[in-house]
């Protein structure tokens, strides 16, 4: 059973739908599966059983473990193999692999982190399996930092956890570790890998199971333009959304494109409103947007101090663990008394580190700091949020499948339950590296089968922004859905997206108008007095993505008045478990309809014949 009711609906149960279940506005899975981007029809095709769209530890997990089993499988990248989110992760991964800790003990400060949220089953599951799968990983090649004089793995501790459980590698570049062990094994193995491929739309077939994707190659290679992988079984791995804020730690290929494109295909997402703002991450000044260096927790798990300009420390006394609260609470803390001081950001003091533990347990950092002006030896590094992780996603089950047979989701996409409001430090690797194992094994368990024939769409195609409209939508969503939030700043923000909608549909429309045979005798409009649209292409369709993926974070934000875990509503400060305890499950409609139902708990349905959204339409 679920809740029913519009997103920004301000009834906190929504039991209040008149149509009901079978009400006239009730979307069904074709009606979402019609929805592609416009670009042009694919000029090639290659066919394979499985296809992975992304190349972190999630991504190539997966790949790895379908090849392994005979299956033929490709591997799509955006960038190079090399070049996704994992790479950039500093601290590293958190397992129970220390003497005296155990799986439960994990369990209990994920779910603490969570706030509520979090889906107890989805946790058991990745604290159970998470030490065998960093073992596995091991195996594979990666090589972890070890004790001195040992050969025992070197843990740290990070912000919410009660334990030494955090592996790294190379003192603070354990994702590149990972990465390259991965990439090399991958290698090693010969698969086939499509590099600098942004993935469009995912193809279904007459009855809406996954036949493939579509997508576009830039550069040379031995594929260009747009064309398609033909598969019945495809794995989105293709990390976050940071992109859709001006500051964030994310690289600049994390625009949203795997929840944009199963929100087209009719799969269900959830909890988009929970992104977590790192607490620290270096402040370079009011204008800086794009990629900011990040500065690890696990500064502050080897004992670095957060300090106002006058070197007081403001988190003790604020939270049993001080600067080593769960994320939410260090963001919040440090905003709050930046605001009190009337200033942009707070410090990071970690001097007495000494210059041979910088140099030797944070090189990367350090040369980060170094190259803008800072040395974290001998002064304070100023620190701000900026957007880190989206805790939600692709709403999944235990084996990664989504509410799309044959689409299946793992890593920052999807959202399993794992995190509920808030991650806890560097789950989100061993979230990745389990529920990969776990799709791999699902998709293996079953005999391979060739894809039904891709339907053509029967919705217009979603028109396109333009790609200057990137940085709109970013200082947007920093204004109104940013660390700070209410129903005013969300209100605006939500107006200001619709707008940007409202006029690529007008321009498109217009397009049509003019390219289709004159009706009437009617003098004709000049070229001038048409809006234009964009052109189909890589920056206007990921401009369209981070659109749609703000438009469904904003809506959730609107809805849930209530401050929990990384969602912090001014005008609503405390945490309403009595009415709020549940997630948004959100659909995408044609033309540009969000619809929502609510769980009534924190664990989520069974995604495989997911009862349709019962809901009213909301623009």
């Amino acid at each position: 059973m679920t809740g029913t009711g519009p997103i920004g609906h301000h009834d906190p149960i929504g039991h209040d739908n008149p149509s009901g279940p079978t009400g006239p506005d009730t979307p069904t899975a074709s009606d979402n599966a019609t929805l592609r981007l416009q670009a042009p029809a694919p000029g090639w095709s290659i066919e394979a059983d499985v296809v992975v769209v992304g190349s972190g530890v999630a991504g190539l997990t997966a790949a790895l473990r379908c090849a392994a089993a005979g299956r033929r499988t490709v591997v799509v990248t955006k960038a190079r193999l090399d070049d996704g989110s994992t790479r950039w992760a500093q601290g590293g991964i958190a397992a129970a692999l220390g003497e005296g800790d155990t799986p439960e003990q994990h369990l209990t400060d994920t779910l603490v982190a969570g706030a509520g949220l979090c889906d107890e089953n989805a946790v058991r599951t990745l604290v159970t399996e998470g030490p065998d799968a960093v073992r596995r990983l091991i195996a594979t090649g990666a090589r972890f930092d070890t004790t001195p004089g040992g050969d025992e793995i070197a843990l740290t501790r990070e912000g919410g956890h009660h334990r030494r459980r955090i592996a790294h590698a190379g003192g603070d570049a354990t994702g590149a570790e990972i990465s390259r062990a991965l990439v090399d094994a991958v290698r090693a193995q010969g698969l086939r890998t499509i590099e600098n491929a942004l993935v469009l739309d995912l193809l279904t077939d007459a009855e809406g199971r996954t036949a493939g994707v579509t997508l576009h190659v830039m550069g040379e290679g031995q594929h260009d333009g747009v064309g398609a992988v033909r598969a019945p079984a495809v794995v989105l791995a293709t990390g976050g959304m940071g992109q859709v804020f001006s500051a964030t730690t994310n690289p600049a290929v994390s625009t949203g494109d795997g929840v944009a494109l199963a929100l087209r295909a009719g799969a269900e997402v959830s909890d988009l409103e929970f992104v977590q703002f790192h607490p620290t991450v270096l402040y370079l000044g009011p204008d800086a947007e794009g990629q900011q260096p990040l500065i690890s927790e696990a500064v502050r798990g080897e004992g670095a101090h957060l300090v106002d300009a006058d070197g007081i420390r403001f988190m003790t006394g604020q939270h049993e663990l001080a600067e080593l609260a769960p994320r939410d609470i260090v963001a919040k803390a440090i905003m709050r008394h930046a605001h009190e001081r009337g200033t942009e950001h707070m410090y990071l003091d970690a001097r007495h580190f000494g210059a041979r533990m910088w140099e030797e347990r944070f090189p990367t950092i350090l040369a980060a700091c170094r190259a803008h002006g800072i040395d974290p030896v001998t002064e304070p590094i100023p620190v701000a949020p900026a957007a880190h992780y989206a805790s939600g996603g692709v709403r999944t089950d235990l084996y990664g499948r989504t509410t799309v047979p044959g689409l299946y989701a793992c890593g920052e996409v999807a959202c399993t339950g794992v995190h509920g409001a808030n991650r806890l430090a560097s789950n989100s690797l061993l979230e990745g590296l389990v529920f990969a194992e776990r799709i791999a094994d699902d998709i293996t368990s079953a005999p391979a089968r060739r894809p039904g024939p891709a339907v053509e769409p029967t919705a217009a195609p979603v028109p396109l922004l333009a790609p200057e409209a990137r940085t709109a939508i970013q200082r947007i969503m920093t204004a109104g859905a940013g660390v700070l939030r209410s129903a005013a700043s969300l209100t605006e923000a939500a107006t200001a997206l619709a707008r940007l909608q409202r006029d690529a549909a007008e321009a498109a429309t217009t397009a049509a108008q003019a390219a289709a045979p004159a009706q009437t005798a009617a003098p004709e409009a000049t070229s001038t007095d048409r809006p234009k649209p964009a052109e189909p292409g890589v920056e206007a369709w990921e401009v369209t993505n981070l659109l749609l993926v703000a438009r469904v974070l904003v809506a959730g934000a609107m809805r849930r008045e209530e401050t929990r875990g990384c969602h912090w509503r001014e005008d609503h400060a405390d945490r309403d478990d009595a009415h709020w305890q549940r997630h948004f499950l959100v659909t995408h409609r044609p033309p540009h309809t969000l619809h929502t139902r609510t769980t009534d708990t924190a664990a989520f349905p069974a995604t495989t014949a997911a009862p349709a959204p019962e809901t009213e339409p909301t623009q």
